[in-house]
């Protein structure tokens, strides 16, 4: 229990849900005096948010690397070869992102469940202070049949992981916040999200299964989106 102060510092959302564990199961005076003071850090911090500011809030100040599952009982991460016919992820690694917002796309689309192909990701220009863009969509479908679910975004350590190398995008140059590491990777702690937590859930298109290229086409284009 002496811990979790200092917890509060260096793994805030680890330490706010293990004091509000402690909190939740009638603990002593002293025990309780600690967790509120745990909690009290976090919340002044980074202030009782929505998880998705939360998170962010976390990437702005700490080197974070972010996953999205369904699974919550993951305690380290094993390289995987995916099907992805993009260079970089066309490699057996641990994948993840410096963005949770794109993280927690992940852990609300119930790929268990349904039939479901993706196209979607985060786009950052170098040359510009814009925002960063996201595009979202899911199998036209899956998508009728609103495939949610309440999953989790896994914080893990960012050392030992590469970032996808910038590349041309709209006659510019942007990168992608994906990021591999070809070792196992062990989490520092996880939030539970459920689909109203994510901020572009209504924004989740339909698409073609068979015309996943030319989605792709249209995104790194920065062109409308094939109807």
């Amino acid at each position: 229990m002496d811990d979790l102060v200092t917890l509060a510092t260096s793994r805030p959302w680890a330490a706010l849900t293990r004091a509000r564990a402690v909190l939740a199961g009638r603990p002593g005076p002293h025990d309780a005096s600690v967790a509120h003071q745990a909690a009290g850090i976090v919340l002044r911090d980074y202030g009782d948010v929505a998880p998705w500011k939360f998170l962010c809030g976390v990437a702005d100040r700490h080197r974070t690397a972010f996953h999205g599952t369904g699974d919550p009982n993951i305690e380290s991460f094993e390289p995987r070869q995916p099907i992805d016919y993009a260079p970089f992820g066309d490699q057996k690694a641990v994948f993840a992102t410096s963005d949770p917002i794109w993280a927690m796309f992940y852990a609300v689309v119930d790929r268990n469940r349904y039939d479901i192909t993706l196209n979607n990701g985060c786009i950052i220009l170098l040359d510009a202070s814009a925002p960063p863009h996201y595009y979202f969509s899911i199998s036209r479908g899956a998508l009728q049949h609103r495939p949610w679910r309440t999953g989790y975004v896994y914080l893990l350590p960012a050392e030992g992981f590469v970032e996808q190398a910038p590349g041309p995008y709209a006659g510019g140059v942007a990168r992608v916040p994906q990021l591999a590491s070809p070792v196992p990777v062990k989490r520092l702690a996880r939030l539970q999200a459920s689909p109203g937590d994510f901020p572009f859930l209504t924004h989740i298109r339909g698409h073609d299964d068979e015309r996943l290229a030319e989605y792709a086409q249209a995104v790194m284009a920065a062109a409308p989106w094939p109807e």
